[in-house]
Formats: structure tokens, sequence, C-alpha cells
């Protein structure tokens, strides 16, 4: 894809890795809202998912794994900064090292859990909607975007409420838990459906792109094939 269609692609690439991270950090907190039990990154991290749609359907599957990466990259340097913060001496004039523990060093934590989430949920999700674009000839990016989304959140789901809370909370509250994310981010993914049509339509316009994976394969490495 030449340099002329990608110049929204940073753009999409920065406010999906920002979502992202952001998400991570909102984790810490565990909310409830009448019968749902999630964690306080749940109703943002499916718009992940959305840009994660927006890459492969307008770039393919290459430029979204290059994106994957990155995320990843970015969420082991956070997870890094936090404990490292964490463990240096504090100012004796800060009296908020309590409040800093106990509420992000549960970062480091959740930060591995969403890497293993995210990265085969995230996988999953982006070549799910490669494949059926290419079996459906494009139409039907409805059946795409929430097809990938079911499949891709449900890995996603499980890995990152089993890897970030197992142990931390009692058997009922885990199971109301993945049931929540899923089902929340699910339905936030399914409810944008209408926003992502016209994302992709106006970046599809505006790059003059729309790949095909025709004949890729779908090594999940960076840079291999």
């Amino acid at each position: 894809m030449s340099e002329g269609k990608t110049k929204l692609l940073p753009v999409i690439a920065g406010l999906f890795v920002g979502v992202l991270i952001l998400s991570n950090v909102l984790a810490a907190k565990m909310v409830r809202l009448g019968p749902f039990v999630f964690d306080g990154g749940t109703l943002l991290f499916p718009l992940s998912y959305i840009f994660g749609d927006v890459l492969t359907e307008v770039y393919g599957y290459r430029a979204s794994r290059k994106v994957i990466w990155t995320g990843l990259a970015m969420l082991v340097i956070m997870s890094l900064n936090v404990w490292l913060i964490g463990a240096l001496p504090a100012d004796p004039s800060w009296e908020l090292q309590g409040a800093y523990d106990s509420i992000l060093s549960q970062v480091p934590r959740i930060a591995l859990a969403s890497i293993l989430g995210y990265f085969v949920g995230e996988w999953s999700n982006s070549v799910v909607l490669s494949r059926m674009k290419v079996l459906t000839k494009g139409r039907w990016l409805w059946t795409r975007t929430i097809g990938s989304t079911l499949v891709g959140e449900a890995a996603d789901t499980v890995i990152f409420v089993l890897v970030a809370f197992a142990g931390a909370y009692p058997a009922p509250v885990l199971v109301a838990m993945l049931l929540s994310n899923y089902l929340f981010k699910c339905s936030i993914e399914a409810a944008f459906t209408p926003l992502t049509y016209k994302v992709v339509g106006l970046v599809k316009r505006s790059e003059g792109a729309d790949a095909y994976d025709e004949g890729v394969g779908y090594n999940p490495l960076p840079l291999k094939d």
C-alpha cells in the first residue's frame, strides 16, 4: 500500500493504542451496575476492537498486525514504568505511596493479563474479519464486525479475567465478571455498528483504499507472513 493511501493510518493507530493503554489503567477499579460486575476498562476497551476492525477492513491484516504489536509494546513499557516508579523511594513530603501501591500496583498484573488476552483476542478478531471479507466479497460489513468481535472478545475476556483477577475474587464474582465483560463488550460493538460503518466509509473514501487479504498468511508475528 502506497504512502498516499495511509495518511490516516497513524491517527487511527494512535487512537487505538491510546484507548488500549487507558483501558488498562481504568481496569484497576471494579464497577457494579445493577447485576453486572466488571472492571473500569470494560466500557472503553471495546473501542480498541472497533479501531482494529477499521484497520483490518481498510488497510488489511498486515497493517493491523503491526499496530497490534505496537500496542503490545506500549503495554509492556507502561507496566514496567508503573512498577519502576512504585519501587523507587518516595520523597518524605509525598504521603501517597500507600495509595499508589494499593491502586497502581495492580496495573502490571492487569497489563500482563491484557497483553495475553489482547494478543489472542485481537489477532482472532483480525483473522476472522479478514477471512469473512474475502468470503463475502466485501459485502455485509456488519456480519464481519460483529462476528469477529464475538470470537475475539470471547478469547480476550476469558484470558484477561482469569489472569488478572483469579485468586483476588471468589469464583462466583469471577463468573459474573466474565459474563458481564463479554456481554458489555459485544453489546457496545453492536451498538456502535452504525458508527463503524460511517468511519470505515469515510476512511476508505479518504484513503482510496479497500484491502482484500487474498492469499495472505495469518502468522501473528510482526515480521513474518
